[in-house]
């Protein structure tokens, strides 16, 4: 069963200014995401522990994207925006930018 995959002008708006290579990668990890749904798994996606989100994950090299994602209805997912992962442990301000935009979708604001 396909999974729809909705992105948020964020998420696009970063996507775009990626490398062609990076951005090849994030894009099939997108596409995993379509025809996996719950059952992508490491390497291409994790759950973040301490919050409700997961992240969905492409690497180049030394580059590391790392795209933020939600489900919704269970047969919809929702990325919210992506960053380049720089340090060791997910951005605090990254998730919490996600969490906000989370949250203004569940509100209806989207």
């Amino acid at each position: 069963m396909p999974f729809k995959v909705v992105l948020f002008d964020e998420a696009e708006d970063f996507l775009q200014g990626l490398d062609a290579k990076l951005q090849a990668k994030a894009y099939r990890a997108i596409d995993l995401l379509k025809i996996f749904g719950p059952r992508l798994t490491m390497p291409h996606a994790r759950k973040l522990i301490d919050f409700d989100l997961w992240e969905l994950r492409a690497i180049r090299g030394n580059m590391i994207c790392r795209l933020f994602y939600f489900y919704d209805k269970a047969t919809i997912y929702v990325i919210t925006s992506g960053y380049i992962k720089k340090q060791q442990k997910a951005s605090k301000q990254e998730i919490q930018r996600a969490l906000a935009l989370k949250a203004s979708y569940l509100r209806g604001d989207r």
